[in-house]
C-alpha cells in the first residue's frame, strides 16, 4: 500500500510539521511495517519553471527517432542572454513581448502542440536521482533545458511523453510562465510505502490508515466512511443475489456523464503516488473511491447491460473475456456478476469486457458489495489473476463501507464528469453483525504484564472503533465492521498491547528449567552431521516441496504406496504442488546451480523429512471455538502422513583436484558408498552392500544399503536420463537412506572392544569367482568361514584377465587374525584362512587362485 502523507492529513488532523518519516516511526509502533518513505517532488531543486510550447519543428534523426528544436517561453527572469537558433531556416527570431528571448530545447515527445503549457527544467536544476541539468549541445542544437515527462519529476511511472499542464490548474487560475513548478502544481508531498498483512485488511486504505494515524498521535479522525446503509431497497437497477457469499450488493446509477472529461491533475497525481496510472476519468474515481475507502467498486456501462444484474455462481462450460482481454474458463466454484446474456464479471477480482466503460458511456451503473474472503481469494489463485480488488477482498472489505462508497463515486461522476445522480437506488442484503464478546476488564495487563487500567483499556479500543459497554468489572465488546480480526478475547489484548506500545513491555528473563541434554535420536543426527562435514561434504537446506513432474524425472514407480504423494491445499507455488517423497529433486537442483555457476566440484548433503500419503481420507478441520477434542486430535492424527528423517548426499566433479602430488581423483560411486558406512560406523550399526535396482540409480550401479537385513537406503552412480532431466553433471553419484529406520535399528549403547596386546597375524587370499557373484557375498562368505579369530578383513585388488579364465574375476582379501589371549600358531591361522575358502567355495562356487 502506498498512501501520500497529504492525502491521510486529510481525515487526520495530523500535527504541524509532521515529517513522513515521523508518521511512519509512529505507525510502527501500531503494528504497520513501513519499507520506504519516498518524498514526491521534494528530491527536485533549482529553477524548475512553467513554460509555454512556442513553435518547433520535426527533425527525423537517421536512427529513426524524431525529435523536435522547440522554442519555449519561461518568463523574463528566466529568459537566456541570446536567442537561440530559429526553428526554421530563413526565419528570424523576434522578442517576446515582454522583451525577452525564448529558450531553446530538444525534446524527444512528440505529445504537445504549440501553445502547451509544460514543465521546464532549466541550466542549473537537479531532478530525482542526482540528475543535474546544463546546457548542452545534441542532435545539432544546444538544448538550452528540458521539457519534463511525470517520471523525470518524481511525481509518478509514466514516460509516455511530457507532462502537458493545459491553461490553468484545477481552480481555474491561468499558468503563470515563468513560475516555479511544483508549488504551483502542489504535487510536493511524502508517500509511506508498506506491506499490510493479513489481519490489518482495513489499512489497505486511506481511511484505515487515517484512523491508525489519529489513534497514534492522538489527534481527531474524520471517517470518509460516514453515511450508514439503510434498509434494503430496489428502488434502482434491478439486482438479485443468489450465492451466500455475497453479502450486501449496492447499485447506483448516474447518467448524462462525459467519459472523455479530463481527469484533474489533483486525482491523477494522487493516483500516481498510489501507484497507479491515470486511465479515464471514471476508471480513476473509482479507483481513487476504493484506495481512499478500501472498498472496491466497478462502473459497468449501464447500455450494455442486459437485463437484471445477477449475482451467481457460475455454470459449467461458462466463460468470461476479463478487463486484460483474457477469455477464461470458469469454474463452478466461481462467483460471478451476470446479465441475461451471461457473465459479466468475477466477483471481486475483475470486470468483464462487455461491459467495460469506454469513450461513449454516458450511463454508468456502480457497483459496490461485500464478498466472501474465502471465496475471492480462490478465484484469484484459480485464475491467477490478482487485482487491487482482490487483494482488499481477501484481507476482508468493510462492508459498512459499500453504502458511503457508492455514493462517493456517483458524487465525483457528478461533480467531475457532469453526470445526473438517478433517483431511486439499490441494496440488497444487509451489513452482517459483528461478534460480540464479553472479557475480564484486567485480562489486557495480567496477560501484558504492565499496568492497563481498565479505564485506559476501554478508551483504547473505542479508540479503535470497538464499541465497548462497562459492567464492573468486565467489558462487552462488539468490534466493528472492518475488524473482522477481533474474535477472541486475546485479539483484544493484542490490539491493547500494540496501541499502548509494545515496547513499554517490560523484558523479563524466563527461568530456565533445568535440561535433561540432547536425546538420543538428537545426539546421533549432530554426530553423523559433524561427520559428514569433517569428511568434506556442504549441508544445504532445499524447500520439502515437489513438483508433479519430479516422480517422472526421477523414474520412479507411481504405484508404489510409499511414494504416493500429499497434495497441499494451499501450495506457495503452483509448480510445486505437492510433499516430497525423497530429498533427492532438491540436492539434484543445489547441484545443478552450482554447476551453472561454474562450481563443479561438488558434495552436498541434506537431512530432512519426507512425506508418504497415509490414504486418501481427508483431513478433518475442527472448529477455532475451542480446543479439538481428544477423538478429533486423534481423527486428524490418523490422515496425517509419514514423515520420517531421510538423509542424502551427492558428489560430482573431482573429489581431490590434481596437483603436483598426482592426477585428480573423480568424485563417484566410491564415495556415496563411503557416506553409508561413515553414517552408520557414527551411529553405531554395521553396514552390509548389496546389489540392488532403484530409481534414480543407474542398472547395475546401484548399491542397496542394509543393516541387520533391513534395507536403509540405497547408493550408486545416477541413471543418465535422472542426470538429463535435472541437467546434472555427467557420472554424478548420490545416496539416500531412511535416518530414523537406521537409528531404530541401534539397540543401546555400543561397547568397545579389548585391545589385544599379542600379534597380528596377516594372510591374503585370492578367490577367483563368476562374474556375477557379487563381491559383498563373496566378502560375507569369507567372514563367515575365517570364524571368531577373524579380526578384519578389507579387499584390496579386482582382477580381469590371463591366467582367469572369460567370465570370472579374481578378487584379493587382505585378512588379519589374531587372539586376545595368546599368539596364533601358524597352523591356527592356516586352518582359519583354508576354512574362510572352503566356505567361499561351498557357498559361492570359489577356488583360490594359485599364482
Amino acid at each position: 500500500m502506498r498512501a501520500p502523507v497529504r492525502w491521510i492529513a486529510e481525515w487526520a488532523a495530523l500535527p504541524a510539521g509532521l515529517t513522513g518519516r515521523e508518521l511512519a516511526e509512529a505507525l510502527v509502533t501500531a503494528g504497520l511495517e513501513i519499507e520506504s518513505v519516498e518524498a514526491v517532488g521534494g528530491d527536485v531543486s533549482g529553477p524548475v519553471v512553467l513554460g509555454r510550447v512556442l513553435d518547433f519543428v520535426d527533425e527525423p534523426q537517421k536512427n529513426g527517432k524524431t525529435i523536435r528544436w522547440c522554442h519555449v517561453d519561461v518568463g523574463v527572469e528566466h529568459a537566456p542572454e541570446v536567442a537561440p537558433k530559429p526553428v526554421r531556416k530563413g526565419e528570424t527570431v523576434a522578442p517576446l513581448p515582454h522583451g525577452a528571448w525564448p529558450r531553446g530545447i530538444v525534446c524527444g515527445a512528440l505529445n504537445f502542440a504549440p501553445g502547451d503549457h509544460v514543465i521546464v527544467a532549466l541550466p542549473g536544476s537537479v531532478l530525482p536521482g542526482g540528475f543535474e541539468l546544463g546546457s548542452r549541445k545534441t542532435y545539432g542544437h544546444v538544448s538550452d533545458g528540458m521539457i519534463c515527462a511525470e517520471d523525470e519529476l518524481g511525481l509518478g511511472h509514466d514516460h509516455a511523453g511530457i507532462m502537458v499542464l493545459g491553461d490553468a490548474d484545477d481552480a481555474g487560475r491561468p499558468w503563470v510562465v515563468g513560475a516555479p513548478a511544483l508549488p504551483a502544481l502542489d504535487v510536493v508531498d511524502e508517500v509511506l510505502d508498506m506491506p499490510i498483512t493479513s489481519d490489518m485488511g482495513h489499512c489497505l486504505s486511506i481511511r484505515g490508515l487515517a484512523r491508525e494515524a489519529a489513534q497514534v498521535t492522538g489527534v481527531a479522525f474524520t471517517d470518509p466512511v460516514a453515511r450508514a446503509t439503510p434498509a434494503a431497497t430496489s428502488a434502482g437497477y434491478p439486482v438479485s443475489i443468489e450465492a451466500a457469499s455475497c453479502r450486501l450488493f449496492v447499485a447506483v446509477t448516474v447518467s448524462g456523464i462525459d467519459a472523455t472529461a479530463p481527469t484533474p491533475r489533483w486525482m491523477a497525481t494522487r493516483l500516481a503516488a498510489a501507484g497507479m496510472r491515470s486511465i479515464s476519468l471514471p476508471v480513476d474515481i473509482s479507483n481513487y473511491v476504493m484506495l481512499e475507502t478500501g472498498q472496491p467498486n466497478h462502473c459497468y456501462d449501464a447500455d450494455l447491460i442486459d437485463g437484471a444484474i445477477v449475482v451467481r455462481p457460475a455454470v459449467a462450460g461458462e466463460h468470461l473475456v476479463t478487463l486484460d482481454d483474457v477469455d477464461r474458463a470458469l469454474s463452478t466454484d466461481d462467483l460471478l456478476i451476470a446479465d441475461a446474456t451471461g457473465p459479466i464479471g468475477l466477483a471481486g477480482v475483475m470486470g468483464g469486457g462487455r461491459t467495460e466503460v469506454s469513450a461513449s458511456t454516458t450511463r454508468i451503473v456502480i457497483e459496490a458489495a461485500s464478498f466472501d474472503p474465502v471465496t475471492v481469494a480462490r478465484m484469484s489463485r484459480r485464475h491467477k489473476l490478482a487485482s487491487e480488488a482482490s487483494k482488499r477482498f481477501e484481507r476482508h472489505v468493510d462492508p459498512g463501507a459499500a453504502y458511503a462508497a457508492a455514493h462517493r463515486v456517483a458524487g465525483l461522476l457528478v461533480s467531475l464528469a457532469g453526470g445526473t445522480l438517478e433517483p431511486g437506488e439499490t441494496v440488497v442484503g444487509s451489513v452482517p453483525a459483528m461478534p460480540a464478546q464479553t472479557i475480564d476488564a484486567g485480562l489486557p495487563e495480567r496477560i501484558l504484564g504492565m499496568p492497563v487500567p481498565a479505564d485506559r483499556v476501554a478508551a483504547i479500543l473505542a479508540a479503535s472503533g470497538v464499541a465497548v459497554k462497562r459492567a464492573g468489572d468486565t467489558l462487552e465488546l462488539t468490534p466493528p465492521s472492518w475488524r473482522a480480526d477481533l474474535v477472541d478475547p486475546y485479539d483484544y489484548v493484542e490490539e491493547v498491547g500494540i496501541k499502548v506500545g509494545l515496547e513499554h513491555l517490560p523484558s523479563v528473563v524466563p527461568t530456565a528449567p533445568a535440561g535433561r541434554g540432547l536425546t538420543r535420536e538428537q545426539s546421533l543426527r549432530r554426530a553423523v552431521g559433524r561427520a559428514l562435514a569433517t569428511a568434506g561434504f556442504v549441508e544445504v537446506l532445499t524447500f520439502g516441496w515437489a513438483s508433479e513432474a519430479d516422480a517422472e524425472r526421477l523414474g520412479l514407480d507411481a504405484s508404489d504406496r510409499r511414494r504416493r504423494s500429499v497434495a497441499l491445499v494451499n501450495p506457495l507455488a503452483d509448480t510445486a504442488p505437492l510433499l516430497r517423497t525423497t530429498i533427492l529433486p532438491g540436492l539434484f537442483g543445489a547441484l545443478a546451480r552450482n554447476a551453472s555457476r561454474g562450481l563443479d566440484d561438488v558434495a552436498l548433503f541434506e537431512v530432512g523429512r519426507v512425506f508418504f500419503s497415509a490414504g486418501d481420507a481427508p483431513t478433518p478441520l475442527p472448529g477455532v471455538a475451542g480446543r479439538p477434542s481428544d477423538a478429533e486430535l486423534a481423527a486428524i492424527a490418523a490422515t496425517l502422513p509419514e514423515q520420517p528423517r531421510h538423509l542424502a548426499a551427492i558428489v560430482a566433479g573431482d573429489w581431490r583436484p590434481a596437483g603436483w602430488n598426482g592426477a585428480a581423483v573423480r568424485a563417484g560411486w566410491q564415495h556415496v558408498l563411503g557416506v553409508g558406512e561413515l553414517v552408520a560406523s557414527t551411529v553405531g550399526v554395521e553396514l552390509t552392500r548389496r546389489a540392488g535396482s532403484a530409481a534414480p540409480w543407474h542398472p547395475g550401479r546401484c548399491a542397496e544399503l542394509v543393516v541387520e537385513g533391513v534395507v536403509v537406503g540405497h547408493a550408486g552412480e545416477l541413471h543418465p536420463q535422472a542426470i538429463k532431466a535435472y541437467a546434472l553433471p555427467a557420472r554424478a553419484s548420490a545416496l539416500e537412506l531412511d535416518l530414523d529406520a537406521l537409528m531404530g535399528l541401534v539397540g543401546g549403547p555400543g561397547s568397545i572392544a579389548a585391545v589385544s596386546s599379542h600379534p597380528v597375524a596377516k594372510e591374503d587370499v585370492a578367490l577367483i569367482v563368476d562374474e556375477s557373484v557379487p563381491l559383498a557375498a563373496l566378502e560375507a562368505s569369507v567372514v563367515a568361514g575365517a570364524g571368531e579369530l577373524l579380526e578384519s578383513v578389507r579387499l584390496f585388488d579386482i582382477y580381469r584377465g590371463a591366467p582367469v579364465p572369460a567370465g570370472k574375476k579374481s578378487a584379493a582379501f587382505a585378512l588379519r587374525f589374531r587372539a586376545a589371549d595368546r599368539t596364533l600358531t601358524e597352523s591356527e591361522v592356516a586352518a582359519a584362512r583354508d576354512a574362510a575358502v572352503a566356505r567361499a567355495a561351498s557357498d559361492l562356487g570359489a577356488r583360490q587362485r594359485a599364482e
